[in-house]
């Protein structure tokens, strides 16, 4: 499901108008993008959370193709943080029961 078809579902299921329904999951967006660049997790009860995760320095292949093959080389990817979203408990046991 795309954006659009949510708007569509949530402007059929509770009777209000597309544009107002588009203009609220944009500031849903925007209020959880803000959040996490400020460090900041969003936990939503039986949802799941929205939060900031951070990535250990490591070493990754390179792989680059030439003339004469594929060449391998070694990089350092740095640490860095990464967003992340963790589905509740009650939110992957309804998942896996209905798939």
């Amino acid at each position: 499901m795309i954006k659009a078809e949510l708007v569509n579902k949530l402007s059929v299921k509770t009777g209000v108008e597309r544009k107002v329904i588009s203009a609220v999951i944009e500031t849903f967006m925007e209020t959880v993008k803000i959040s996490l660049e400020k460090g900041e997790n969003v936990y939503l009860r039986e949802f799941g959370t929205f939060a900031i995760k951070e990535k250990a320095e490591k070493k990754a292949r390179n792989i680059v193709k030439t003339s004469d093959g594929y060449v391998t080389t070694t990089i350092t990817v740095p640490a860095h943080t990464v967003p992340s979203f963790k589905p509740a408990k009650k939110f992957i046991e309804r998942v896996k029961k209905n798939n």
